[in-house]
């Protein structure tokens, strides 16, 4: 039985007093993510607010609609605003922590009075790389807008490009979330998960469950998708129930296909396997990388 990994959440799941980081490299799978908060939001009576800065707002309007989300009533009653990072976030002209956490604690508590029953907001965190003044304490606030959410009928998914952020914004920014977005599984039955994360900033492909006989082919398929990702390949194997030879022989096969200069990074294997590792002899192969999981007492 797979145990899901707690601090990453499906966006079907997304609850009040979540507070979510979404990071990204692939603009389809964040519009899909995107639209499915910004509908379930609708369908629930809440209130959604859009803070647009990569994309224009029509652009987001119309990727709404092509998903099929009634944005005009939403618009027309008040339910849906889409506007630009320029009004909310930089509204006074600089970026401001604490104005931007007691607009959004005013904003809840006025969708309350209103009749609906919370508040969701998603906003494009790009502004900050433009070198907009106040933008340098964008971690500040992620840190203190927590307790907003966690306290009231509300919740946000902030948007980082990781083709835009650099590796340590990005592992910055994510722990300064309580959750983050699950992306989309490369694969997922009911042995293993196969999911693309962004651990420490940079892509990671998580493998939750059992690798053997019957689900090796689709760790082989997962690592030919995780060799088009820049630079080394890291597997986190922290949630890893039991993999056999043949899935070890697929890391060892995939590492020793790399160029020169790219690593296999196995991060958090059982001891016990990274000794397998070693009796083979894989471990002398100098592209593949294989660090233990760390025993709790």
């Amino acid at each position: 039985m797979i145990t899901r990994d707690s601090r990453e959440r499906r966006i079907q799941d997304v609850d009040h007093g979540d507070h979510l980081c979404l990071t990204f490299a692939d603009d389809a799978e964040r519009r899909r993510v995107v639209t499915a908060y910004v509908r379930d939001g609708l369908e629930r009576g809440e209130r959604v607010l859009y803070f647009a800065d990569q994309s224009a707002v029509p652009e987001v309007l119309g990727w709404l609609r092509a998903a099929g989300v009634r944005t005009a009533p939403a618009l027309a009653g008040g339910q849906l605003l889409v506007t630009t990072a320029e009004d909310g976030y930089l509204a006074a002209g600089a970026f401001d922590p604490d104005a931007m956490v007691a607009t959004l604690v005013k904003e809840t508590r006025d969708s309350l009075a209103a009749g609906y029953t919370g508040l969701r907001v998603s906003g494009e965190m790009g502004w900050a790389l433009r070198g907009v003044p106040g933008g340098e304490r964008l971690g500040e606030y992620e840190t203190k807008v927590n307790q907003v959410f966690a306290d009231s009928p509300a919740s946000a998914v902030c948007q980082y490009d990781a083709r835009r952020f650099d590796a340590a914004q990005l592992d910055d920014f994510d722990r300064r979330h309580p959750r983050a977005v699950e992306l989309e599984p490369l694969y997922s039955d009911g042995l293993l998960r196969l999911v693309p994360s962004f651990r420490s900033g940079r892509w990671t492909l998580r493998v939750t469950g059992t690798v053997d006989y019957r689900t090796v082919d689709a760790l082989a398929a997962a690592m030919e998708s995780a060799l088009d990702w820049p630079g080394d390949v890291w597997v986190d194997m922290s949630e890893l129930e039991f993999i056999d030879l043949a899935g070890v022989r697929v890391l060892a096969h995939v590492a020793e296909r790399l160029p020169e200069g790219r690593r296999v990074h196995v991060a958090n294997l059982a001891p016990l396997l990274c000794q397998v590792v070693g009796l083979v002899g894989w471990d002398e192969e100098p592209s593949l990388i294989v660090t233990p999981r760390e025993v709790t007492a």
